[in-house]
């Protein structure tokens, strides 16, 4: 039964825990990966306007056709992931595409000096972000299934994802902090020798899958990745509340830096609430996985909801200088945020094996990334065009202004967060998976 603390699908398959050290080698490679993840992501539009003179129209289009092209390409990824490990291993697809990301970050934040013409310019800027995007979500696919395969029950799994996502925390940190003091392209050389020592850990250290994969039946039709998992009401209702979820968190990474500079009017502290937030999710991993080995996946998770809306609606009440406050904020809904990190992916792991779908962890996953960065793009188009019809301008101190500022920064994702926690506590009650 999927609601029990091991699987069905899994009982005759508890594997012994994967050593410490042996965990580390596999959770490590996390960090180059999450590295790219702000400079891909945030720092870029101001890079190449600066660097380039692209103007920003052009960028933003060019963001726009990558992340297109970046999504619908993860389930197919996922697809092409679950084939190479029927025949070999997960470690292909990485060391596959490992260099296709190197290059494309290294080259976008390091444009040729002979790009004379926007033409070039953004010819340069969709080869290298396709390249970079691509590579991350190979790797990234490949990467998760790979962790979903080293344990199969719920304090195993845990233990594997509050690892990887610990180290990818520690990533995001560095990838925020550094280009502020070394600039972005000098982050982008420092991100080669991580990714290569990271490989060669991974290589040589981190534990395998204890069973082979057979192959799925309909392997020659990668649209099945589509399909296929979206079949069974364990992983609808799962990917429902993750997706409900994720917008929350989505939402208010769209709107922190108005919310920080207008509404709290401290834009010089950005960077310390960021990295407040960062280090505590990363050091709350330990508390997430220990209280995993006591309690139902679904119940440790839906405290850490219900925390962080307790920790972070707060903020709708915060004004003009509270930076102690807000401060404190940071570190309890990051230490909430922890939970979003190490369960999800845990219950993923388990919804795989009760389906009976090994040998189709890539395509889960794959799918995953993809409604993830869905989410992504849903929370902008709720967050920024709710500020404007509330009356919020970049800027604009006017009252009025500050409270729809506040309101769609911290009212309206522990709203949704508050929705998806009874979704959740439907599914737990009712075994949905």
């Amino acid at each position: 039964m999927s609601g029990l603390g091991v699987t069905s699908g899994a009982a005759a398959r508890v594997l012994a825990p994967v050593p410490a050290a042996s965990l580390a080698a596999y959770a490590l490679l996390a960090l180059p990966l999450t590295l790219t993840a702000l400079p891909l992501n945030i720092l870029l539009p101001e890079f190449y306007a600066e660097q380039t003179g692209l103007a920003l129209t052009t960028i933003g289009l060019v963001l726009l056709a990558t992340r297109l092209v970046d999504a619908v390409a993860d389930p197919l990824l996922g697809a092409w992931v679950d084939a190479q490990k029927s025949t070999g291993s997960y470690l292909r697809p990485i060391l596959l595409a490992a260099p296709l990301l190197a290059a494309g970050f290294f080259l976008l934040f390091n444009p040729s000096p002979g790009l004379d013409t926007p033409a070039r310019t953004t010819t340069w800027l969709f080869v290298t972000l396709v390249a970079a995007y691509i590579g991350y979500s190979l790797a990234t696919v490949a990467y998760q299934a790979w962790g979903a395969e080293l344990a199969h029950d719920d304090a195993g799994r845990t233990r594997v994802t509050g690892a990887r996502e610990g180290a990818g925390l520690i990533g995001v940190l560095i990838g925020g902090v550094l280009p502020t003091v070394l600039g972005v392209g000098a982050l982008a050389w420092l991100f080669l020798p991580l990714l290569a020592a990271a490989l060669a850990l991974l290589v040589a250290k981190a534990p395998r899958p204890a069973r082979p994969s057979a192959p799925p039946t309909d392997r020659g039709n990668p649209f099945a990745a589509f399909v296929v998992p979206l079949r069974t009401s364990r992983f609808r209702w799962l990917l429902a509340v993750f997706a409900l979820n994720a917008i929350a968190p989505s939402i208010t990474a769209t709107v922190f830096q108005f919310f920080v500079a207008d509404r709290l009017g401290l834009p010089d502290h950005v960077g310390l609430f960021l990295a407040l937030y960062f280090i505590a999710g990363a050091a709350s991993m330990p508390l997430w996985i220990k209280l995993a080995q006591k309690a139902s996946l679904h119940v440790v998770w839906l405290g850490g909801m219900v925390a962080a809306v307790a920790a972070f609606v707060w903020a709708y009440g915060l004004g003009a200088g509270a930076l102690w406050p807000f401060a404190a904020i940071c570190v309890l809904s990051g230490i909430a945020f922890g939970a979003d990190l190490a369960l999800p992916p845990a219950l993923l792991a388990r919804v795989i094996d009760a389906n009976g779908h090994q040998g189709r962890e890539g395509s889960y996953f794959g799918l995953w990334n993809f409604v993830n960065k869905l989410c992504l793009a849903i929370a902008g188009g709720i967050a920024l065009p709710l500020l404007e019809g509330l009356g919020y301008s970049r800027g604009v101190q006017h009252e009025t202004a500050l409270a729809a500022l506040a309101f769609t920064y911290a009212v309206v994702p522990c709203a949704l967060k508050l929705v998806a926690a009874g979704l959740l506590w439907l599914a737990w009650r009712g075994q949905r998976f």
